[in-house]
């Protein structure tokens, strides 16, 4: 069996799954290096190392203070070890890609990807830490 990870940058993101026969779960990222690398390496050693990830391509803006904007680029950059030291490929997808592919450009709402993540999976209670996770993951997941 195989899966998606989509994952959704930041202090506030969330990781997601989606397996081939279209079971999804999602969570906040964790808060630690060791429980980010224990969560990716669970997923790729329970699917035989058969997942591939999509990681949200993002960058600081203006808006950001420079504390903030260094942590923001520093979580980024723990997901991209973390997936690499799993040894779970990824691609980076820009925003504007997934969301379009999607149908819910938020142009910065993050109501609108929330509703649409309701829409798409029902059965799990979304927030916003996760909604884009599974939007990612979903995107990935129909890049087969």
């Amino acid at each position: 069996m195989s899966c998606v990870i989509g994952l959704d940058p930041g202090v506030n993101g969330g990781i997601a799954v989606i397996d081939e026969k279209g079971n999804a779960y999602a969570e906040k990222t964790p808060e630690t290096l060791q429980d980010l690398f224990e969560l990716l390496n669970s997923y790729s050693v329970g699917y035989d190392g058969n997942c591939r990830a999509y990681l949200e391509q993002v960058h600081s803006s203006p808006q950001m203070g420079v504390k903030s904007a260094f942590t923001f680029g520093n979580g980024f950059g723990h997901l991209e070890m973390a997936l690499t030291a799993c040894g779970i490929p990824f691609e980076r997808i820009k925003p504007q890609v997934w969301q379009k592919a999607l149908g819910c450009l938020t142009k910065g709402n993050k109501n609108v990807s929330k509703a649409k993540a309701q829409e798409m999976f029902p059965n799990i209670k979304v927030t916003h830490a996760i909604a884009d996770s599974l939007l990612i993951a979903e995107f990935g997941r129909r890049q087969k």
